[in-house]
């Protein structure tokens, strides 16, 4: 076991926002007192755990205290005491390479599909990665799963396997799956094997004429991470060069990520008229006063400062998505548009032990009003569906559609909101079809 835990990752993600690099650093009582073996032992990873949790949790008076030597993992141990009353998914243990390679190249070990329920019993593709094992089998967004690993999507969703049928993300990893193809009705079989993906930050970028209506910019960005920050660069310098003078920000399947990253983007939006100002305050327990801190907006070179904003969003933005909107409130109107938040008003950072990265809640977060505690998440201004039956970008796709008209005219639309209805009583009854763990969570896909 590591006998110092690295200078901690920051993180606002479906575990919120990372802080900056310049906020991280050993716990003040240094949870490197855990490693009270030294070794990498079932007790001694499950005791640093204990110990990281007693000195940096949020909620940690809220902690149960059970003897580390009555738990089979550290992750058991986590699941146990974490307080599950705000904490059901925030903190969370990750492989320390996978975990890293995702903050840092945007990568994880999957076939490079996410899906969502559709009806009773339908599970339809929402995205595909460009060069994944999904991708090159043909899938596409729209597609009808029949079956994965030879079982039928009705039962699977039946008896509550679909959580779990994808398998381990481990490189190898077998999955065979049937679908139905949404434009041509085909039924298709193949079997993917699971690799390296490699998730796209800014997946599309358009400048779309309304008609009688301004010149609206389209970004659609999947995650905080390191490499995010240039193809955001790039993203802006094409919207002002195309002489976008709106902004419909696509974040619905944006799980979080880097602090730093919800930073530069902000900033980007905001430009002169934020510099300088409070982006997010962080608040940490009463052991820990002396880490919070202030993050300002500051200007890039690539920023264009708009008068308002629109977020499409749905359960799926989290963390670093939010923190985005949320501190971009005090200083221009954003409209949401799409489903209300998945709601994580709050941070993490991380601290490796062994060959895994613990991430446990160790701030909350808020905007230069004041304003956060926002658990049950962000709702949406216009209630739009996610239409899978159009492509991402598409300016006839429906939460796009209503997130134009509302820049157009200023309003809502009811045709969307009867729409929207439909769609949040499936994802009542069923769940979002997104993985529900931790670090899957954050990913947001298989």
């Amino acid at each position: 076991m590591n006998s110092r835990p690295r200078r901690p990752l920051v993180i606002l993600a479906v575990s919120i926002l990372a802080l900056l690099p310049a906020c991280g650093g050993g716990s003040s009582s240094s949870p490197s007192d855990a490693s009270t073996t030294d070794t990498c032992s079932t007790l001694g990873q499950v005791t640093f755990v204990r110990n990281t949790l007693q000195d940096i949790y949020f909620w940690y008076k809220q902690l149960s205290d059970p003897a580390p030597s009555g738990f089979a993992s550290p992750e058991a141990y986590l699941e146990a005491v974490r307080y599950k009353t705000l904490d059901h998914t925030y903190s969370y243990i990750a492989d320390k390479a996978e975990s890293a390679a995702f903050f840092s190249e945007s990568q994880f070990i999957g076939i490079g599909l996410s899906t969502q329920f559709a009806g009773e019993s339908d599970l339809r593709i929402a995205q595909v990665f460009p060069g994944s094992p999904a991708s090159d089998a043909g899938l596409e967004r729209g597609d009808y799963v029949l079956t994965i690993n030879g079982k039928a999507v009705a039962d699977l969703i039946r008896t509550g396997e679909i959580d779990t049928i994808f398998g381990a993300s481990t490189i190898g990893v077998v999955v065979t799956m049937t679908w139905r193809n949404f434009a041509s009705g085909d039924t298709r079989e193949a079997t993917l094997t699971k690799r390296a993906v490699t998730i796209p930050t800014v997946s599309d970028t358009q400048v779309y004429d309304v008609r009688r209506g301004p010149r609206v910019g389209y970004v659609f960005f999947r995650n905080f991470v390191t490499p995010s920050t240039a193809a955001l660069d790039t993203a802006f310098s094409t919207l002002k060069a195309a002489g976008a003078e709106e902004l419909v920000l696509d974040l619905r399947y944006n799980g979080g990520g880097l602090v730093s990253v919800a930073q530069h983007l902000a900033s980007l939006i905001g430009a002169t008229a934020t510099s300088g100002q409070t982006f997010i305050e962080f608040f940490h327990n009463d052991k820990n006063q002396s880490r919070n801190s202030t993050l300002r907006f500051d200007v890039p070179a690539q920023a264009i400062g708009f008068s308002r904003l629109v977020v499409i969003t749905t359960r799926g933005s989290a963390s670093a998505s939010e923190g985005v909107i949320n501190g971009l409130r005090p200083f221009m109107p954003v409209t949401l548009v799409g489903d209300t938040t998945y709601g994580k008003p709050v941070g993490q950072y991380g601290y490796d032990f062994c060959d895994k990265t613990l991430y446990p809640v160790a701030f909350e977060t808020r905007n230069a009003r004041g304003e956060g505690d926002y658990y049950t998440g962000l709702p949406a201004d216009c209630a739009a569906a996610d239409d899978l039956d159009h492509q991402l970008g598409d300016p006839d796709e429906g939460s796009l559609a209503e997130a134009i008209e509302y820049l157009r005219t200023g309003t809502c639309t009811a045709t969307a909101s009867v729409a929207a209805k439909a769609h949040a009583a499936r994802q009542a009854r069923h769940g979002s079809g997104q993985p529900k763990d931790g670090f899957r969570q954050l990913v947001g896909a298989y």
